[in-house]
């Protein structure tokens, strides 16, 4: 069968595409870096979809095209096309100059190799004096463009540690080095000596030295967290087993994904990992694309070299690429429908990412219930979701990605942050404004989490709009209006009639909904749609003069609504790594001739959330998950509510087990072994 326009690239299409490229550049030495779809223009793709739903003649599906970026030879000459792979022809070439391309793992593995292997670092590690069983760790971060240095050179920056003992999973964030290093290429810069108190700045190694590492910040157990080597486990967690004896009620067929009356497709590349296509509910489109755009990182330590610590997950070191391979009975619990990624080597040979999103149902408690005190009758039905999940590994942190779809029609999109919080060195009986002692000797900078989730709506149809509701007390002393008690509230309703960022504000229950004024809803007669219920999250606190700020644009407000364009997919800009701003999502409205409309068009909208972290003892040494939940909810879209379908629960068919007092006798009777019908 011929693949959905959709559908990512296969290993075969990779192939084709690499080998058409070549011939494209003959006798050029290609490096290739980003081999993936390029999914068809939105105009092409309406009509199709159109006719794919209604079950008519199919019109002509639109051609395949690899989106590649590469290296012509050296880094210096870095290039991305779109290439038909029915005909090999390119359609666009364009030449990226002063842009860089993500880092990605051989990069990094070679950057620490040099590293360790300069006579300079070397010299620095041996005045460090450190224990004879010390293992020198180097972690390379991308470079958080900071003015220091002229951001056309590569630069990768190096932060050293140590892991004590033989064992390869010991943590070695519990021991960071009073050491760091700017790469360039393969070659050294400076070996710079980090700040140790509140007070102190960095400086060059070969000018002020480096003090020994100080052995009383040595403690060995209550830093680690792998099993091997933290032996403390609980005896009072019991197995827990999803058991569905029927199976699971979600069918798949390639990447389509039918459940209930959800349908969608499942899509998967290099940067956003995880996206979702075409989605509709019992027939009704609600969706075009829904993904998270990009991730901001900003590390709140003010002391050189720390405000390099700026990273860009999605942009600069890639989702996709990143993801776990998603394993049985840990990542995701009951019966798991697994959809593998793909990815290629830099001579553009396929290689696969396994496992990359897993897909499976859980429950989610009481979806609606009601008991009539008059008869004592309850009936409950419980709630189940199905759940699209990935994970990603980003260096000391992983994120946990979820796209939860609800029974009554809602979609939830969670956010779980865990792992190891990135740290700093400190002298012991120092502290400093912007961190947390976590461990002796160790100190966990402040810092942010920025998400900006992409909604591509499709509200029975594709010409939108956003609605702006608020609720107000209404006036006690206005003659014309009655209110002699106080008590009343309106809503004030206001249509978006040009792109624009908007701000959440709890005080006026501030609501976000995207709505189809051209279809009305007959209970109500307001327009149907969807609203934002957005997760409330401190907006990027780095000066609005910083480069943290100028190129995390979205970071600036809560909520985005900008006009459909097939190009604006990242809202901090195409290319991030080493960016300087001016490439996002405030300067594409910026750039306009004269002001967008939104209204009854084709829109988008961004909502900007995440965490304020400022870590806690707690978070260490590895981090319990930090969760944020962004919900998008039908308002007015049905005529009743959607779930009252849904199966009555029974205890029939959920087989719950009654666990009585250790000390009960037999005639402990079950009194309601479910609700009372």
């Amino acid at each position: 069968m011929s693949p959905h326009p959709l559908d990512p690239l296969s290993p075969e299409e990779i192939t084709l595409a690499g080998r058409l490229l070549k011939k494209a550049f003959p006798g050029d030495h290609i490096v290739f870096r980003v081999v993936t779809l390029q999914e068809p223009p939105k105009a092409h793709m309406i009509p199709f979809l159109d006719a794919e739903h209604t079950g008519k003649p199919s019109i002509s599906s639109p051609k395949r095209t690899a989106f590649i970026q590469f290296y012509r030879g050296t880094a210096a000459d870095f290039r991305e096309v779109e290439l038909e792979l029915h005909t090999g022809i390119i359609r666009r070439e364009k030449k990226l100059e002063g842009k860089h391309s993500y880092l990605d793992t051989t990069e990094s593995q070679a950057t620490e190799k040099a590293c360790l292997n300069s006579p300079e670092v070397k010299e620095a590690i041996r005045m460090l004096e450190l224990p004879d069983d010390a293992v020198v760790c180097v972690e390379p971060w991308t470079y958080g463009t900071d003015g220091m240095n002229d951001m056309a050179e590569r630069i990768i920056m190096c932060y050293f540690y140590m892991r004590l003992g033989g064992h390869g999973d010991a943590n070695f964030y519990a021991y960071p080095l009073d050491i760091c290093v700017e790469m360039s290429g393969l070659e050294v810069k400076r070996v710079l000596s980090l700040p140790m108190g509140e007070h102190d700045r960095t400086g060059e190694v070969r000018d002020i030295g480096v003090k020994p590492f100080d052995r009383k910040k040595i403690h060995r157990e209550e830093n680690e967290y792998h099993p091997d080597l933290q032996t403390e486990r609980r005896t009072t967690t019991m197995p827990y087993q999803v058991v569905q004896p029927k199976g699971p009620s979600f069918h798949t067929s390639g990447n389509l994904l039918t459940w209930e009356k959800w349908r969608m497709r499942v899509g998967f590349n290099y940067r956003e990992g995880l996206t979702l296509h075409d989605v509709t509910y019992d027939g009704r489109s609600v969706f075009y694309r829904l993904s998270l755009s990009e991730m901001f990182v900003p590390f709140g330590d003010s002391r050189a070299p720390y405000p390099r610590k700026a990273a860009f997950d999605l942009g600069s070191n890639l989702a996709g690429l990143n993801s776990n391979n998603l394993q049985l009975g840990c990542d995701c619990l009951g019966h798991i429908k697994y959809f593998d990624g793909y990815f290629h080597t830099s001579a553009g040979d396929p290689v696969v990412l396994p496992n990359v999103v897993c897909c499976h149902e859980v429950d989610d408690g009481i979806l609606w219930k009601h008991t009539n005190y008059r008869t004592q009758n309850a009936v409950v039905t419980r709630s189940r979701m199905l759940v699209l999940q990935t994970i990603i590994t980003v260096s000391n942190y992983e994120y946990i990605f979820a796209f939860q779809f609800t029974q009554d029609a809602a979609i939830n999109y969670e956010v779980r942050a865990t792992g190891i919080v990135s740290t700093a060195p400190i002298d012991i009986g120092q502290k400093v404004p912007y961190g947390t002692v976590v461990a002796p000797g160790v100190m966990a900078p402040y810092h942010q989490h920025l998400f900006s989730l992409r909604i591509d709506p499709a509200i029975d149809g594709h010409k939108n709009s956003l609605m702006v509701e608020e609720s107000h007390a209404m006036p006690i002393n206005d003659p014309s209006i009655h209110n002699p008690f106080g008590v009343g509230y309106t809503t004030a309703n206001e249509v978006v009639e040009s792109e624009t960022p908007l701000d959440l504000d709890i005080n006026k229950a501030r609501v976000f909904k995207i709505i189809n004024e051209n279809v009305k809803n007959p209970i109500s007669g307001g327009p149907v749609g969807y609203k934002l219920v957005p997760h409330p999250s401190q907006m990027v606190l780095s000066h609005p003069s910083s480069y943290h700020s100028k190129r995390s644009e979205f970071g600036e407000h809560a909520v985005w609504v900008t006009r459909h364009h097939d190009h604006e997919r990242y809202s901090a800009g195409d290319h991030t790594m080493q960016s300087l701003g001016g490439e996002g999502i405030a300067s594409w409205i910026r750039s306009r001739s004269s002001p967008l409309g939104v209204r009854d068009e084709d829109i988008v909208i961004w909502h900007t959330f995440g965490t304020t972290h400022n870590p806690r003892v707690e978070d260490w040494p590895i981090m319990p998950v930090d969760k944020m939940t962004v919900s998008l909810k039908p308002v007015n879209f049905f005529w009743r509510n959607p779930a009252l379908d849904v199966p009555i629960s029974s205890q029939g068919e959920n087989k719950s087990v009654l666990v009585k007092d250790v000390n009960a006798g037999d005639d402990v009777a079950v009194k309601t072994a479910c609700c009372k019908l």
